[in-house]
């Protein structure tokens, strides 16, 4: 069987509604991925990359900070979904790797995105580039990386192309070759065999 590309494995998933089950399984490490990211003591503007049906936006909207709260993905199923749930939201159906925003954020969240690209650095140096304030922050959650080792039969099991396996230590180094200083990694609610979410964060 021919592998497929995420965009669209994800553009079914959003018409079968198995993005609903991708939101609540996501849901605790988004949660102590928001806590490390988010400011406590000034407003800031908040972009979700790869934002799905857009249930992080929503989250971080009712955050009486957050001045803007927006959505970018290249789905245009889940873009249609995130819109007819949340119609006043701000939902953006583009490439990631080339779409510029009118106006930077201060932060830039993404969950379950960067390893279904070839070449995630490209990303990381465009998010550093177009997106981000100076002092902004980038938070990337990932659960396919080279030391869960429950998550590399992936591949195959999903027929998804392409899915890059990097180490801790490479996700760290792509966030510092695209600029990002203050580089800090976790591994979020690691259980048995399960290493966790890895969560990469850095400061522009």
């Amino acid at each position: 069987m021919a592998k497929r590309a995420p965009i669209e494995v994800f553009g079914e998933w959003a018409e079968s509604g198995r993005d609903e089950g991708m939101a609540s399984g996501h849901q605790s490490s988004v949660n102590q991925m928001l806590q490390l990211a988010l400011p406590t003591d000034r407003s800031f503007r908040f972009l979700d990359a790869g934002c799905g049906n857009g249930w992080v936006v929503r989250k971080v909207s009712s955050n009486p900070l957050c001045t803007k709260a927006a959505g970018v993905d290249g789905s245009r199923q889940m873009i249609e979904k995130a819109r007819a749930i949340d119609p006043q939201g701000a939902y953006i159906q583009d490439n990631l790797l080339v779409w510029t925003p009118d106006q930077p954020f201060d932060v830039v969240h993404s969950m379950e995105v960067f390893y279904y690209l070839e070449k995630p650095q490209d990303l990381l140096k465009h998010i550093s580039a177009s997106w981000l304030n100076k002092g902004g922050v980038l938070v990337v959650g990932v659960d396919f990386y080279a030391e869960n080792q429950s998550s590399h039969n992936w591949p195959e099991k999903t027929q998804i192309s392409p899915m890059t396996l990097l180490s801790i230590n490479e996700w760290v180094s792509c966030f510092v070759d695209a600029g990002f200083q203050n580089v800090q990694w976790t591994q979020i609610d690691a259980k048995g065999d399960w290493a966790g979410t890895l969560c990469v964060m850095g400061k522009l």
